[in-house]
């Protein structure tokens, strides 16, 4: 994990709060399929745990930083208990973040809850949403984790509701996003919430950070898998912008009937591909592939547990992504310049494809009930189609401007100081 890599680092102390799961297994699979139940537990006993930690140690807590999701809302909580600032960071983009606030606003008008489950089905997500900035037109089933919406007491509707709103309890935010992609949002929460800081690409930044030698030990571990080294290795033989990434995150599980249409769509492409498949990818259980399946992937496609991404996505002979349209991925791709086929399966990942594919012109959206000849459609399409080449001149636009965001005197690089200040500001009161 990452704090393993700040361990021996001068001013970090190191805190552990039990999590109420039992230990994880070598290779990663319980801990990565059991977010419900660790948000459960987290719920009814994370307070505690944390006071505790708080108030054993030798110097005061100056301020809280938390994220927004996993310990929230103890967090937050704790925080007015011992009456000290809390900072949030959303690690999700500004339209993340937006999409999550207005389910409040769409309670109110009734709209959500959905009355029953046929309201999925029945052309109801289709009803645009005019009222939210930065998002006119978005439609209701791309903004985040409507299929959750269907009850008023379904524990994830209500700790939904409540999450965003309780934002307005905190002293700042910070959210993982650059201004220019998202300026008419970032505005908007501006002028909802005091003091808001846009602080990215996190991986663009930590690189300025890393070119001393010194630091970059410090920034090693930070991958929840265990990183393939073959990967780059196998990509060194290939020619520029030739080879389909394909990675669905560390978390997103999928059927094996999907897996199986995804591997023929890549194999009848006849492009080259490197295929991360978890050990948890179907279903949360182990992957076989079919033995017609593997061998016909032979010469084609190069299959890895888990890889530097960051790594891979800037490797001169990846020419597409095909991802699950998770936050870090699409900023980790377009901070490489990469076009992306996006099948979002949960979160915000919906309202993710939605920007990428229709405001930020860098991706294609592939069908929940995926086919093989779809995929084959798409990745054809990505790498030697019009669409495809005119999605990559995009993509490369918009990573000379996250790199310009995280230049000296930069958007990013701006906020980001400006926030040091803040908590410098805050340990003097």
């Amino acid at each position: 994990m990452g704090f393993l890599g700040l361990d021996k680092a001068p001013g970090f102390q190191f805190k552990t709060v039990p999590d109420g799961l039992s230990p994880a297994t070598d290779d990663g699979v319980e801990h990565t399929q059991t977010m419900a139940e660790l948000w459960t537990y987290l719920g009814a006993n994370f307070l505690g745990s944390f006071l505790d930690v708080v108030s054993g140690l030798e110097i005061p807590v100056t301020c809280i930083i938390c994220d927004g999701f996993m310990t929230y809302t103890n967090t937050i909580h704790a925080a007015e208990k011992l009456n000290i600032p809390i900072i949030l960071f959303w690690t999700m983009a500004a339209s993340g973040f937006m999409g999550f606030y207005q389910v409040k606003v769409l309670a109110e008008k009734g709209i959500l809850p959905l009355k029953d489950e046929i309201y999925l089905t029945n052309g109801y997500l289709d009803m645009e949403i005019d009222w939210i900035p930065g998002m006119e037109g978005i439609r209701l089933k791309e903004l985040p984790e409507i299929k959750l919406f269907t009850k008023h007491d379904n524990p994830a509707f209500k700790f939904l509701l409540e999450t965003a709103q309780l934002a307005h309890k905190v002293s700042h935010m910070i959210i993982h996003t650059f201004e220019e992609l998202e300026a008419s949002l970032i505005k908007e929460l501006k002028s909802i919430f005091p003091n808001v800081y846009s602080v990215g690409p996190l991986e663009l930044l930590l690189n300025q950070i890393t070119e001393n030698e010194a630091n970059k030990s410090l920034c090693n571990g930070y991958s929840l898998w265990k990183e393939e080294p073959e990967c780059v290795q196998w990509l060194q033989s290939k020619e520029p912008n030739s080879v389909v990434y394909v990675n669905f995150g560390s978390i997103a599980v999928m059927s094996l009937q999907d897996l199986l249409e995804f591997g023929w769509g890549l194999v009848n492409s006849n492009h080259e591909f490197l295929w991360i498949i978890r050990s948890d990818l179907v279903d949360g259980k182990p992957v076989v592939l079919p033995q017609e399946l593997e061998d016909a992937m032979k010469g084609k496609g190069f299959v890895a547990n888990w890889c530097s991404q960051e790594e891979v996505l800037n490797h001169s002979s990846v020419g597409g992504f095909l991802t699950h349209g998770g936050w870090g991925s699409i900023i980790e791709s377009l901070s490489a310049g990469v076009p992306m086929i996006c099948w979002p399966v949960s979160g915000d990942q919906q309202t993710n494809c939605r920007q990428m594919c229709k405001e930020w012109g860098v991706g294609m959206e592939i069908s929940r009930n995926v086919k093989r000849d779809e995929v084959e459609k798409l990745v054809n399409e990505l790498m030697e189609g019009v669409e495809g080449k005119r999605m990559r001149k995009k993509a490369l636009e918009w990573k000379k401007v996250a790199e310009k965001a995280t230049g000296s005197n930069g958007s990013s690089c701006i906020d980001a100081e400006k926030l040091a200040n803040e908590i410098v500001k805050l340990s003097r009161n």
